[in-house]
């Protein structure tokens, strides 16, 4: 069995989206406590922006996590002509043969693959995943190589089918 995911993605699922919520927690706490306590008498509507803008990134930031990262899948692995999806302790096994579709994006970070299905299964017709590349500068204008190779299993599948 060969990781298709990357490391990266409980990082990305787990890790900062805490960091971010936590750190606009902590300045609009900050902002708070400085109007609460100031020296001189504050008035509302100044302090307004610095208490308003933590909440605008908060909202942001959660939409933005929600449609780019919250659907991925902890772990892809490639067995064979199989792949072994992993998300929240639940494993499933799905055919390389039930494969419809599968797109990359190059121009995003994360880097992302979704994987289309025939059929539904426990993720849907389709789940995304981080793939394991190599990055560099010029990585982002040329195609991911593992879907690259999915796409030529899946192919080569197809072929062996007609």
């Amino acid at each position: 069995m060969r990781r298709l995911s990357s490391l990266s993605t409980f990082f990305y699922k787990r890790v900062f989206p805490f960091l971010w919520f936590g750190f606009l927690l902590i300045f609009f706490a900050i902002a708070f406590w400085g109007t609460q306590h100031a020296r001189v008498p504050v008035d509302p509507q100044q302090m307004l922006p610095m208490l308003a803008m933590p909440l605008l990134m908060g909202a942001v930031g959660y939409f933005i996590f929600r449609k780019l990262i919250a659907d991925l899948v902890d772990e892809v692995w490639l067995d064979g002509d199989m792949l072994v999806v992993k998300n929240r302790g639940e494993q499933r096994r799905v055919s390389l043969t039930d494969v419809m579709n599968i797109n990359a994006t190059t121009m995003s970070n994360p880097r992302r693959i979704t994987v289309m299905l025939r059929t539904d299964t426990r993720y849907g017709r389709s789940f995304s995943f981080i793939p394991a590349s190599p990055r560099g500068f010029m990585s982002v204008f040329q195609p991911d190589p593992i879907a690259a190779e999915l796409i030529e299993r899946v192919d080569a599948l197809r072929g062996t089918r007609r």
